[in-house]
C-alpha cells in the first residue's frame, strides 16, 4: 500500500498543479463591426487576443470590404451586401486632392478649400455606413440571425455609426474601440472638455494657448459642431427614425458605450478630465522587434555608424505627388544614412544609391532595430505609438485630420519636428532631419517617453482584453457610465441653476430695495406730522 501511494501521488499532484495553474476561461461570443484601413489594422489585433483568450470571434464586413477579409482562422465573417462603400478607391482621390490643396494655395486658402472639400466628402462617406445599415436592417433573414447568435457584447469603432446602431437594435452591451468619434476625439464627446486648454479636433494646438490660439481652437470646435449637426448627424438620425426610434437622438446613441478602449495614452496625450468608463490601452498594439529577412538586415547593417531612416506616410499615401517625391528623394541622397522608403510610384530621378524603396515593411521590427535613427511619418497613431514604444524621434509630415495633433504632441515633448505640406521643401526638409538625428534631445527625450509608456504594472493589451471580459461577465458596465448626456445642454451647465439663483437674488434686493424704501416714507409722514 505504502509502495502504491509513493508511485501514484507524485503524478496526481502534479497533474493537480497544472490544472490548478491553466486559466479557467469561459469563452464569450463577440460580434465586431470594425472600420476598414489602419483601423482594421488596431481593431485585429484585439481579435486576435481575444480569440486566443477562448472567444468566439464574429466580424460584420461588407461586399466591398478590402482589409477585413471573409475567411479567416480566428474569426467568423458575416458579410452585408452593398452597392458603394468608403475603400481604397474612395479615399485615394480624396488624400490627392488634400495633397494638392494644401501644396498649392496660401494657409488662409487653403483652410478654407479644406473645408469646403470636407463638406463634400464627410456626408459621402455617412451615406455609406448608412446604407450598410439599412442593409441590415431591411435583411430580416439576417438580422434574425445575429439575433439567434446569442452575442454577448458588440466591439465598434465609433469613427462611423453602423455598430452604434446596431448594438442598440441588438439591446446588447457596446465597447468602442476608440480615438475618434465620427467628427471628434473621443473625449469631446464623452468627457467635460474646457477648450481653454484642451485643443479642438484639427486646430494643430497644444494644451497651453494664447487669446488668440483659445479664439482659434473655439472657432475649430465650433465648425466641426456644425459640420456634425447640419451635414452628417442628420444621415445617421434618418436611420435612427426609422429603424429604431424616432425619440432616439443619434448624439445620445453614441454615447451611452459600456465601455470605450481608447487607443492613447498620457504619455502621449495631454492631461485632461477623463470618465470612469474610459480605459487606456495606447500602444496596445506595439510588441518586440522581431528579427529582419535577410535581405533586409543586409542592407540595414551596410549602413554602419550612420544607422537607417525608414519613411512611411501611410496606407493611402504610397506615392505623394512627383514634385514632392523629388524634394524628398534629393534630400535623403545628401545623407549619409541609408534611407527604407516605403513607396510605390515611380522611381524619382533624384533617388540616391542609400535609399531603398519597397512596397511594404516591417515597420514595428524596423523601429526596434537598434540601427534604426529616425521616423519620417505622417502622424497617425499606430505609428507615432510605435515610435515612442521603440525610442525613436520622429520628423512629421501630417497630411489629414488627426495627423498634425499627434505629431504636435510629440513636438511638444521634444521628440519630433513637424513640416506642413506647404512648407515642405528640399530646404525645410534637409533642416528638420539633420537636426532630429544631431540635436541628442530629441533621442533623449523620446527615449524618456519610452521608458514612461513601458513602465506600467499591466501590458495595455491585457488590461483591454480585462475589461471587454469585465463587460461581458456582468452583462455591461452601467455603474460606470454617466448619464449627463440626458441632460439638456443648459441644465448639464446648471444655466438654469444660475438663473435661478440670480432671480432669487435679485427679487431679494428688490424686496430689500422696497422695504428700505417703505421705510423711508413712514419716517418722512412720522416728520410732517410732528411738524
Amino acid at each position: 500500500m505504502a509502495n502504491f501511494i509513493q508511485n501514484i501521488l507524485p503524478p496526481l499532484l502534479l497533474v493537480s498543479v497544472l490544472f490548478l495553474s491553466v486559466p479557467v476561461c469561459h469563452g464569450g461570443k463577440i460580434l465586431v463591426v470594425p472600420v476598414e484601413g489602419s483601423h482594421w489594422v488596431n481593431m485585429d489585433i484585439l481579435i486576435r487576443a481575444l480569440h486566443s483568450q477562448g472567444h468566439s470571434i464574429t466580424v460584420l464586413r461588407t461586399t466591398k470590404s478590402w482589409y477585413v477579409k471573409e475567411e479567416s482562422s480566428y474569426y467568423n465573417s458575416l458579410t452585408v451586401t452593398v452597392s458603394e462603400a468608403i475603400d481604397e478607391e474612395f479615399l485615394k482621390p480624396i488624400f490627392k486632392k488634400l495633397i494638392d490643396i494644401e501644396r498649392g494655395k496660401s494657409s488662409a486658402m487653403a483652410f478654407i478649400s479644406l473645408q469646403l472639400e470636407l463638406l463634400d466628402v464627410m456626408p459621402k462617406a455617412v451615406e455609406h455606413q448608412c446604407e450598410i445599415a439599412e442593409a441590415m436592417f431591411e435583411d430580416q433573414a439576417f438580422m434574425r440571425r445575429l439575433n439567434e447568435s446569442q452575442f454577448d457584447l458588440i466591439l465598434t469603432d465609433p469613427a462611423w455609426g453602423a455598430g452604434i446602431m446596431l448594438a442598440y437594435h441588438l439591446r446588447l452591451p457596446l465597447v468602442y474601440n476608440v480615438r475618434w468619434v465620427v467628427m471628434f476625439e473621443g473625449h469631446l464627446t464623452l468627457a467635460p472638455s474646457p477648450l481653454s486648454y484642451i485643443p479642438a479636433t484639427g486646430s494643430g494646438l497644444t494644451d497651453t494657448m494664447t487669446f488668440s490660439q483659445r479664439v482659434k481652437s473655439m472657432i475649430f470646435h465650433l465648425l466641426s459642431n456644425v459640420q456634425f449637426q447640419l451635414v452628417m448627424k442628420p444621415l445617421y438620425q434618418a436611420v435612427c427614425d426609422k429603424y429604431l426610434s424616432p425619440k432616439i437622438d443619434f448624439y445620445d446613441l453614441l454615447q451611452t458605450a459600456d465601455l470605450w478602449l481608447m487607443r492613447v495614452d498620457f504619455v502621449f496625450e495631454f492631461p485632461r478630465p477623463t470618465m470612469p468608463n474610459v480605459v487606456y490601452m495606447g500602444g496596445f498594439q506595439c510588441k518586440p522587434a522581431k528579427p529582419l529577412p535577410q535581405d533586409l538586415e543586409d542592407f540595414v547593417q551596410s549602413s554602419g555608424e550612420h544607422g537607417v531612416i525608414i519613411m512611411s506616410l501611410g496606407t493611402f499615401v504610397t506615392e505623394p505627388p512627383r514634385e514632392m517625391t523629388e524634394e524628398i528623394a534629393g534630400v535623403f541622397a545628401e545623407l549619409p544614412q541609408k534611407v527604407i522608403w516605403r513607396y510605390k510610384g515611380d522611381r524619382p530621378s533624384a533617388l540616391g544609391n542609400n535609399t531603398l524603396l519597397v512596397d511594404w515593411m516591417p515597420q514595428n521590427d524596423l523601429l526596434g532595430h537598434p540601427k534604426t535613427k529616425l521616423f519620417v511619418a505622417h502622424g497617425g497613431t499606430n505609428g507615432v505609438q510605435e515610435a515612442i514604444y521603440h525610442g525613436v524621434p520622429v520628423v512629421g509630415i501630417p497630411i489629414f485630420f488627426d495627423q498634425h495633433d499627434n505629431l504636435l504632441r510629440l513636438q511638444k515633448r521634444g521628440a519630433a519636428q513637424v513640416i506642413t505640406l506647404a512648407m515642405l521643401n528640399k530646404d525645410s526638409f534637409l533642416q528638420a532631419l539633420q537636426e532630429v538625428l544631431h540635436v541628442p534631445s530629441y533621442r533623449e527625450n523620446m527615449q524618456r517617453l519610452s521608458r514612461l509608456h513601458r513602465d506600467q504594472p499591466m501590458e495595455p493589451l491585457d488590461r483591454a482584453l480585462f475589461w471587454i471580459e469585465f463587460v461581458m461577465r456582468h452583462k455591461g458596465a452601467a455603474h460606470l457610465r454617466t448619464e449627463s448626456y440626458k441632460m439638456p445642454w443648459y441644465s448639464y451647465h446648471s444655466l438654469d441653476v444660475m438663473m435661478f439663483l440670480l432671480a432669487v437674488l435679485l427679487l431679494m434686493l428688490f424686496m430689500i430695495l422696497a422695504f428700505i424704501r417703505c421705510s423711508l416714507r413712514l419716517c418722512g409722514k412720522s416728520k410732517s406730522k410732528k411738524d
